[in-house]
């Protein structure tokens, strides 16, 4: 489903209003504590922020690439602990709609986008990062089972969720060591979860994981033994537009912020905002997020049109990431000590733009995906 340029705007003003009436109230608490009001999803489904790329036949809208970029950007305006939250559901959602099986869709993506599921995926471990070739846990097929061992580690949802992704080395009589994809499900699967506490993103649940000798049945596995890093890569390219468009909004917010700050904000007799300092920066933070914005609309485009875009949303990934953290880095000079306070969005918005330089890729790792695109040289093997 195509939507036009004054449709798309009419829907984001749809969304920043129900953001704003409905999802701010819960922001401070839901930090301080540590929660998440997953009951407020439902209704996010409406407006396509659930599952809104999957198609109509599998619970979506069919959306278009360039939409759902800008629902993301929405997204992170409001709130980008949510957003990482909505973009979970929305790799998992793919996975499965493209590779599980009926009886898959109908146990887990159904009720996943009717917010009677809450989701995980498993990839990272305590030594294992941004080389996920490297991943140790195992999955050892036993009869009508797998005997699923290893720990993950910085599991977005983890401590929430009631079924994930886990990936793990299959061994059986044809796998011999490749990844796989397994679909863990709490009500059948016994496991241990710790909380981790983090600097970004305190709502999101992050957890360690373990699991020893855990039982899976056969049935889980989702796709083919072997085909674990293929399904993973395939998702990368949007997961890193969802992360750089939540990122461009997240950067809005502080830049709007800044500005009515500045306009009411008085100080030798002024407002803050005639002094030609400030003015730069609000004119740097500008010009940031304007080119964060048009890099990941670009990225979006490269998608929607079917074309390869590791380039484009590698390029919109390292630059988004890192001007938002510029612009809110900006934004806390131009409020002073009111940057500082907790519960203020500034100080907020500052710590978890800085999340956004590690997932889907560091930024280092983006650098040398794009090195590798524009020379034909890759300088990771």
């Amino acid at each position: 489903m195509s939507i036009d340029a004054s449709e798309q705007a009419e829907l984001r003003t749809s969304v920043r209003r129900f953001l704003t009436q409905n999802v701010v109230p819960h922001i401070e608490v839901s930090e301080r504590d540590g929660t998440f009001p997953f009951e407020l999803l439902a209704s996010l489904r409406d407006f396509g922020l659930v599952g809104g790329l999957l198609s109509e036949s599998d619970g979506g809208m069919g959306i278009d690439t360039q939409t759902w970029a800008m629902l993301m950007e929405e997204a992170g305006y409001c709130w980008l602990s949510m957003r990482v939250l909505l973009s979970g559901i929305h790799i998992v959602g793919t996975i499965l709609s493209d590779h599980g099986s009926p009886h898959q869709r109908e146990q887990f993506l159904r009720p996943l986008l009717e917010n009677a599921r809450r989701v995980f995926v498993a990839i990272s471990e305590p030594d294992v990062g941004s080389n996920v070739s490297d991943i140790k846990t195992k999955a050892v097929l036993n009869g009508d089972h797998y005997q699923l061992s290893g720990t993950k580690l910085w599991i977005t949802n983890g401590m929430n969720a009631d079924f994930g992704i886990v990936v793990a080395r299959t061994y059986s009589e044809k796998s011999k060591g490749e990844l796989s994809l397994f679909l863990v499900d709490a009500n059948e699967t016994e496991f241990s979860r710790r909380g981790v506490e983090t600097m970004v993103l305190k709502s999101t649940g992050t957890a360690e994981l373990s699991f020893d000798n855990a039982i899976v049945p056969a049935e889980n596995l989702l796709g083919g033994e072997g085909e674990g890093l293929r399904l993973i890569l395939a998702g990368l390219n949007i997961g890193r537009l969802n992360v750089a468009m939540g990122a461009v909004g997240a950067a809005q917010h502080a830049l709007d912020l800044s500005i009515d700050y500045a306009k009411s904000r008085r100080q030798f007799g002024r407002q803050i905002a005639s002094f030609q300092l400030v003015q730069k920066n609000i004119v740097d933070m500008t010009m940031k997020v304007q080119a964060a914005r048009a890099l990941g609309q670009l990225a979006a485009a490269a998608l929607s049109s079917g074309a390869p875009s590791r380039l484009e949303c590698s390029i919109a990934k390292l630059y988004a990431t890192e001007a938002a953290h510029e612009v809110a880095n900006l934004a806390l000079q131009v409020h002073g000590g009111m940057g500082y306070a907790s519960g203020y969005p500034i100080e907020r918005i500052f710590r978890d733009t800085r999340g956004g330089m590690i997932p889907e890729g560091t930024t280092e790792i983006q650098t040398l995906i794009i090195g590798r695109e524009l020379l034909g040289i890759s300088a990771l093997t």
